[in-house]
């Protein structure tokens, strides 16, 4: 039988390589956690949570933007002049007609209809509404007075056919970025919940080993790079799979619902938000986990995580910030931060502030700081692996791991 403690320095890796090693160690933390029901349920609430909001945008905006018109008699002048009315006003009116005044106003009483137009004293036509609205009002009385402006012109003879139309330009340039801003704002949110619930089961993991003396049994087979990369990996491929399905029924459920009206734009934040959790995993995963090597009981978990909790929440804040000002100073600087760009970085994206060389020098610093702690932090994550007594320096941990 060999010797076990062979194995710690490479030489007991023979019959399995790096890639192996590290693979085993991915697939234990993924079936782990999806044994968990914590995990399982929590999935679920974000998913649920997501729809609700979406539901809740739905029943809040039914109604809004739309109006019923009635009219009396014939409304094949009234009718499409009143609707022509209605989109520039950016209203949606939909035109009911009525036999008479009396079918009309009982409409309006019972709430059919936002308002009815009706045969006023003196030939002047008459508007009843139950509540007093400026935009109906508006509509209804600026189509009435195109068509009685254009049936006044036609009768003396002039021709109105040739008059020019207004063309709209925005000196803004580009569309109306709101909505993807807010899904956007949404996707940082799910990040930031994300990145620290695994960030969470990382350190969980590497304590629970650490205080059972698990930690001792595995270091007999694999290097503590090699455990570490598999925690990570294995967390990170079902972090990713976890947003991807979030990510899939957030927009399924966004143009389902007709929350938005640019798809194209919407898959683009999606995608942008997905890409920049593995950065941000990637990084957060390596800070959360050399930190948890660093004690060896759950209680004292929380003081070493403190620090790396309060980065993420800055993050957040920046990037609920850069929603209303993404081309403030604070936003643009906080963009280009390794461990803030993930958080602030997608916001300035929806909002088309943020040009392609700024996105590229942005996920190259992010790459460079994620090798350096990963470099850094495997020292330390190998030096404090094996103390278990009490909380380890991080100066002695790299001590012991040069020893």
């Amino acid at each position: 039988m060999s010797d076990p403690g062979t194995a710690g320095d490479g030489r007991g890796q023979k019959a399995l390589g790096s890639a192996a090693l590290v693979r085993l160690v991915a697939g234990r933390e993924i079936s782990t956690r999806l044994r968990d029901k914590n995990f399982i349920i929590s999935s679920i609430v974000i998913i649920v949570i997501l729809i609700g909001v979406m539901v809740f945008q739905v029943v809040v905006g039914a109604g809004e933007d739309e109006g019923r018109v009635g009219v009396v008699g014939d409304a094949s002048a009234l009718g499409p002049a009143i609707e022509a009315q209605g989109e520039a006003a950016g209203v949606d009116v939909t035109i009911v007609g009525f036999d008479d005044d009396a079918a009309a106003r009982q409409a309006v009483e019972d709430g059919d209809v936002d308002g009815a137009l009706v045969g006023g004293t003196g030939g002047a036509p008459q508007l009843l509404v139950d509540d007093r609205d400026p935009t109906t009002e508006a509509v209804v009385t600026g189509a009435v007075a195109a068509v009685a402006l254009a049936d006044r012109l036609a009768e003396a003879g002039v021709d109105v056919s040739g008059l020019p139309q207004v063309s709209v330009t925005s000196l803004a340039g580009g569309d109306d970025d709101s909505q993807q801003i807010v899904v956007a704002i949404i996707g940082v949110g799910l990040l930031y919940g994300l990145l620290i619930l695994f960030g969470q089961f990382v350190a969980q993991g590497v304590v629970e080993e650490k205080s059972s003396r698990v930690v001792e049994l595995l270091l007999a087979t694999m290097r503590p790079w090699q455990l570490l990369a598999g925690k990570i990996a294995g967390l990170g491929v079902l972090g990713l799979a976890q947003i991807v399905v979030i990510g899939i029924v957030g927009v399924v459920g966004a143009l389902a619902f007709d929350v938005v009206d640019v798809p194209g734009d919407l898959i683009g934040t999606v995608v942008s938000v997905v890409l920049w959790f593995v950065l941000g995993y990637a990084f957060y995963a390596s800070v959360f986990a050399v930190a948890a090597s660093l004690v060896s009981r759950q209680e004292d978990l929380g003081s070493v995580l403190t620090p790396t909790t309060l980065v993420l929440v800055a993050g957040f804040f920046v990037g609920i910030q850069a929603a209303t000002d993404p081309d403030s100073t604070l936003a643009t600087a906080t963009s280009f931060v390794p461990g803030l760009s993930p958080l602030v970085m997608p916001v300035r994206q929806a909002a088309g502030e943020a040009a392609a060389w700024e996105v590229a020098l942005a996920v190259v610093l992010m790459l460079v700081a994620v090798a350096l702690v990963v470099r850094l932090g495997g020292r330390v994550y190998a030096g404090a692996l094996l103390r278990t007594s009490g909380r380890t320096k991080l100066r002695e941990a790299l001590r012991a791991e040069r020893a």
